[in-house]
């Protein structure tokens, strides 16, 4: 499932080349189409993300809302060369008018520069290594697979596939949302957000590897994330929150803040500090040079040599090294 750092990134991508521009909505596949008729000819004013959560303000306050899931992605094709990452934008984190920024692409190590959300084969990936020239050429492109909605502006165009979620709102509805999530770095004041996450996770007697995934206690972390942060903070996945003092939690959650601005910053979940420059660059190209524990089962654990242990919880994939995180 793609975690809180694609979503923000999407966000940007959406903030970069159609915030101020009015967009043509449509539903190729015919799922989305009375939604796409309310927002069809409006401008797009806003884009935001709350953990896993793509908010797109439309004037006369709608908001189209998507929850990206297990297989959901966009895929964008024609002027889209160019992307507000964090470096791009100097750190100011989902704010718009960036377009002058420079001219770097999203994900400065990403695999696609135009597609981003949950890989899978039978998904085509528009725009694959595409220039920013070629991306307009034939412009724009026929509707590739069960575009669930497509958002067509004069130079871009982004098209959904696979969503959990993906409706109109108003903005009453949309804060509703808002108000059943647990807090995002990137959204929330960080001590406020930290606060919230601290009073969330020690109030329950629910395991730490499942409250990090309960997106009510804090957004954005899936299941990649969940696995690296526990290892990070040598943590049993099986301790319950209310056994966790203040200022563990209070780790967990700026680690988060951390490692999601690597995320966003990077295109990649790369949760390995203080790798050399052959070994980042390693780690960059290869999932399996990136992470400690995720993806490792019945490999030996990189700092104690026990082989790394994978359990279901919550039916989902759970990662740990039963030495290290004891």
């Amino acid at each position: 499932m793609p975690e809180g750092h694609s979503v923000h990134r999407i966000a940007r991508q959406f903030d970069r080349h159609f915030v101020g521009e009015r967009v043509a909505a449509s539903s190729p596949q015919g799922r989305f189409a009375d939604g796409a008729a309310l927002i069809d000819g409006r401008t797009m004013t806003d884009a935001k993300a709350v953990g896993k959560q793509l908010f797109l303000e439309f004037d006369e306050a709608l908001y189209l809302r998507v929850h990206l899931g297990i297989y959901g992605a966009w895929d964008f094709a024609g002027d889209v060369g160019r992307d507000a990452t964090t470096r791009a934008s100097r750190g100011r984190m989902g704010q718009t008018g960036m377009r002058q920024a420079d001219t770097r692409v999203v994900g400065e190590h990403e695999d696609s520069l135009s597609s981003i959300g949950a890989p899978r084969r039978t998904r085509l990936r528009m725009a694959e290594q595409e220039t920013e020239t070629a991306g307009l050429e034939g412009f724009p492109p026929e509707p590739v697979g069960q575009v669930r909605a497509r958002l067509l502006t004069d130079s871009a165009v982004a098209d959904l596939r696979g969503p959990t979620a993906c409706e109109v709102l108003d903005a009453e509805a949309v804060q509703r949302v808002i108000d059943g999530l647990g807090p995002d770095p990137l959204v929330d004041d960080p001590d406020e957000g930290e606060r919230r996450m601290v009073e969330r996770v020690r109030s329950r007697r629910t395991p730490i590897g499942l409250l990090l995934m309960d997106q009510s206690v804090v957004s954005g972390i899936g299941n990649v994330y969940r696995a690296e942060i526990l290892f990070r903070a040598r943590l049993d996945p099986h301790i319950r929150g209310s056994e966790l003092s203040e200022e563990v939690v209070r780790d967990l959650w700026r680690d988060w803040r951390y490692l999601l601005g690597v995320g966003v910053d990077t295109g990649q979940m790369l949760t390995m500090d203080g790798l050399d420059e052959e070994a980042r660059k390693l780690a960059l190209r290869n999932r399996a040079d990136r992470h400690w524990v995720y993806k490792r089962e019945g490999l030996p654990c990189r700092i104690c040599g026990t082989h790394i242990v994978l359990e279901m919880a919550a039916a989902r994939k759970l990662y740990y090294c039963p030495t290290c995180q004891r």
